[in-house]
């Protein structure tokens, strides 16, 4: 495969991995996406710690985090990519809204903001290009506790 074909399937992870949360495909795009297990990062976001998860159990996370909100948005750009061999890195920008019913937040905001970076790593696998770690970098957020607020209701 040629530099241009690889570069091309890794940014269009990306566009997959949005498509996750904001079409709520749990069930087949995680697995055209990501490596089992799978490498996360997000204690910039939710003070999670950075830990390797089965890919069904992180699935699981992804419905019970992302079921609740009415709708989300990620937009993902400005990729940069690098290539050695079997193995890439992958910087994107990130933006990434997410809107919960009006009547659950009384008069604040109804829409969680998140803006920042993902710096992800891929491997070449024999289905394709996969990520097989992922770190979000959050640099400003807007309404947090709104991505708690349905998990801890129950709204899942």
């Amino acid at each position: 495969m040629s530099s241009e074909t690889d570069r091309a399937e890794i940014i269009e992870l990306f566009g997959r991995y949005a498509d996750i949360a904001d079409m709520k495909s749990f069930e087949e795009l995680p697995r055209l996406v990501h490596t089992d297990p799978i490498t996360l990062d997000f204690e910039s976001v939710a003070g999670i710690p950075p830990m390797q998860a089965p890919l069904d159990d992180y699935v699981e996370v992804l419905r019970v985090s992302f079921e609740p909100f009415l709708a989300t948005h990620h937009a993902i750009t400005g990729h940069v990519v690098d290539i050695d061999g079997d193995h890439a890195t992958a910087h994107a920008h990130v933006r990434a809204e997410h809107w919960t019913a009006n009547e659950n937040v009384g008069d604040e905001s109804n829409r969680w903001l998140v803006v920042g970076f993902y710096d992800n790593r891929a491997v070449r696998t024999e289905v394709g290009w996969r990520f097989s770690h992922v770190t979000l970098t959050a640099t400003y957020q807007e309404n947090a506790h709104l991505l708690t607020r349905g998990v801890d209701e129950g709204h899942h």
